[in-house]
């Protein structure tokens, strides 16, 4: 799993019992693979299509730091489909786990449209060539 983002818990995150709002982290997670896909596909248009079971395994308090860890399952034809977890960097418990989403590939009429990639690319590698 490779982490790519890390968010400070503050007050404004907090659920009734004072703990992260898990549909705080689910907005914080959407935003991660859509920035994720967007530049896997280099396409801007992205859409969530689907999210396997949500499975909040522990929570995070304020002033907790997160990471969010994404890793590829495979792509498809019009889609990239991912899966996610997210981790509490200061007890090193897992927060979150989601074994797939399916993010979709759209052209300008929002429509599905192929984007011809199979395999993880590296910003770095793009930028060698």
């Amino acid at each position: 799993m490779r982490f790519h983002t890390r968010k400070w818990i503050k007050p404004e995150d907090l659920n009734p019992n004072h703990t992260l709002f898990g549909g705080r982290l689910l907005e914080w997670i959407d935003e991660e693979l859509a920035l994720y896909s967007i530049v896997q596909l280099e396409n801007p248009r992205i859409v969530t299509k689907h999210m396997s079971e949500i499975n909040f395994r522990s929570s995070a308090k304020q002033g907790d730091i997160i990471e969010i860890g994404i890793d590829v399952v495979r792509f498809g034809n019009t889609s990239i489909v991912l899966s996610c977890q997210v981790r509490n960097m200061m007890t090193r418990e897992i927060i979150i786990t989601i074994d797939t989403i399916t993010m979709v590939s759209l052209d300008e009429n929002g429509k599905p449209k192929p984007h011809g990639k199979t395999e993880v690319e590296f910003v770095d590698n793009r930028l060698k060539q």
